[in-house]
């Protein structure tokens, strides 16, 4: 888990996440933990830990979000934002805010190999897409415990997903799909795939989709730059209808969300533009499979899906989180 930001060039800057997300066995609660940091072009950059408790049971989510003073640093392979540490195995950290005291000793196991969205080397270096990423762990369990407030949460073998991402400007519009704990189906059935909409100039592409669905261990590459025109999407805050072929696939579903499960942050990028982004770790998700030598499938992870819609336009209607990003 090589971090990349002590390489941004000064003149442009850069972003770098480090995330996790799992869902609780019984599909009823989940966390999602981001590790940020943000460099405007000829600053220092600065290091933020984000955290939301996802609870069906709840009237909303719970989060937080604080930036450090002192400058994070890359260690091998962790990141260490002020107290928090990311890397191998290990995420520890506190985000003491107005909103909620939280804080986090956890450790993961990676079950499978690590996912390069992108299916070529060249596009980790070359200038598009600028947005580049990878899951070091699209299978993983996570253990330990949150402290939310007063309230200890001892999490034991939770269905996790470890994330990173990295680049000079995000994508004009984008989606995260991952979804686990699909019925009847053990941890090696998942999905994690990443949609974008590219501005290139005063043209924006359609959506390009690049991921891959995992069923019962066999891994199907999902979308990319040649299936973009077959792919279709229909998106909103509370969920979106989408078809997107692959590599011997077609995945057809749908992903859907109660507005009250959706929390809302701001997402900068290094220029000082915005976008909104709304997010959701308990959602339902469905599809439907379609593998060349295999009989069509279908797949359901009821309150264990994660939808996330980035997105310019800001009357979405859904709450925002009161922190900024920079």
């Amino acid at each position: 888990m090589r971090a990349r930001f002590p390489g941004f060039a000064a003149r442009r800057g850069g972003y770098e996440s480090f995330y996790v997300k799992a869902a609780s066995p019984d599909r009823s609660r989940a966390v999602w933990i981001r590790y940020t940091v943000h460099q405007r072009p000829h600053e220092s950059p600065r290091g933020s830990m984000w955290f939301t408790w996802f609870d069906a049971a709840a009237d909303a989510p719970l989060a937080s979000k604080v930036t450090v003073v002192t400058p994070p640093l890359a260690e091998d392979d962790r990141v260490h934002i002020g107290e928090g540490v990311f890397g191998a195995g290990v995420v520890s950290g506190a985000a003491l805010s107005e909103a909620l005291d939280v804080s986090w000793r956890l450790g993961y196991e990676a079950l499978g190999e690590p996912l390069w969205h992108l299916p070529r080397d060249w596009m980790y270096t070359a200038s598009l897409p600028k947005t580049k990423l990878l899951s070091p762990a699209p299978d993983a369990l996570l253990s330990g415990t949150v402290q939310l407030a007063e309230r200890s949460v001892e999490l034991d073998g939770w269905a996790a997903m470890i994330g990173h991402n990295w680049g000079s400007q995000h994508a004009e519009r984008w989606i995260w799909l991952q979804g686990s704990l699909f019925e009847g189906h053990g941890h090696d059935t998942w999905l994690d795939v990443a949609l974008g909409r590219i501005r290139i100039g005063p043209v924006t592409t359609p959506w390009i989709a690049n991921g891959v669905l995992c069923v019962d261990g066999r891994r199907h590459r999902v979308g990319g730059i040649g299936s973009a025109r077959r792919s279709t999407v229909a998106e909103t805050p509370e969920g979106c209808d989408f078809v997107l072929p692959g590599v011997g696939v077609a995945v057809r579903g749908r992903v859907s969300v109660r507005r009250e499960s959706l929390v809302g942050w701001v997402y900068a990028d290094p220029d000082g533009s915005e976008h909104h982004t709304v997010n959701c770790s308990i959602a339902d998700l469905e599809l439907d499979v379609d593998a060349d030598g295999s009989r069509p499938l279908r797949l359901r992870a009821p309150g264990s899906a994660t939808y996330e819609l980035g997105m310019r336009e800001q009357d979405h209607g859904i709450p925002i989180q009161p922190f900024p990003d920079h």
